[in-house]
């Protein structure tokens, strides 16, 4: 059988490690997320926290963004503009609005995720993983590889949330997607893309 696109390679360079890493870890996160409508999308489950599914989406979007394109180049994130005037957005990031539906959630991590995308292609190939990125901390600026790998942390402790709540809205459970799981059509440099519900 072959080796599903999410998989990292099992004997590839540096970069072509992290990368896959990143990519399984956003195909997981998206496939626990996959498939609900808006009440699910919304709904809390668990009694300590006000996290939900719809709410894990918008944040990866903004972490998307805010790694690729103000941490790492010093451009203002997209996603950042969307939050409504007046509302904090480190608290709009995290909560699915009553009038977002399930398309409009998915869409905002789908879109973020490919400008992501080209955005780590671009970088890769004018620096590597070794080239500094704009964000200065007071020792220093962080390379593009302390980015990828802090992004696949975040990916990590969320999908870890997902865990539990999407277990508790339909039971699903898992690690990885099926190796049959849909996927929407590769980009232009052949990385594939998570399926998008109804």
């Amino acid at each position: 059988m072959d080796q599903a696109p999410w998989e990292p390679p099992l004997a590839g360079t540096e970069a072509e490690h992290v990368v896959g890493s990143l990519e399984r870890m956003r195909a997981s996160f998206r496939w626990k997320a996959d498939g609900l409508d808006a009440d699910q999308l919304r709904r809390r489950v668990l009694p300590t926290t006000e996290l939900t599914v719809g709410g894990l989406l918008k944040h990866l979007a903004v972490v998307e963004d805010d790694t690729f394109a103000w941490r790492l180049a010093g451009h203002p994130p997209e996603t950042w503009l969307l939050a409504p005037e007046g509302q904090d957005p480190s608290s709009w990031q995290f909560t699915a609005g009553p009038e977002e539906t399930a398309q409009d959630l998915y869409r905002l991590w789908e879109d973020a995720v490919g400008r992501s995308r080209e955005r780590l292609r671009g970088a890769l190939a004018d620096g590597g993983l070794d080239q500094p990125a704009h964000l200065e901390h007071e020792d220093g600026h962080p390379s593009l590889r302390r980015l990828v790998l802090d992004l696949i942390e975040e990916y990590a402790r969320h999908t870890g949330h997902l865990d539990l709540l999407r277990e508790a809205i339909d039971g699903r459970v898992g690690d990885d997607p099926p190796p049959d799981w849909p996927m929407l059509p590769a980009d232009d440099a052949g990385t594939a893309t998570a399926g998008t519900a109804g």
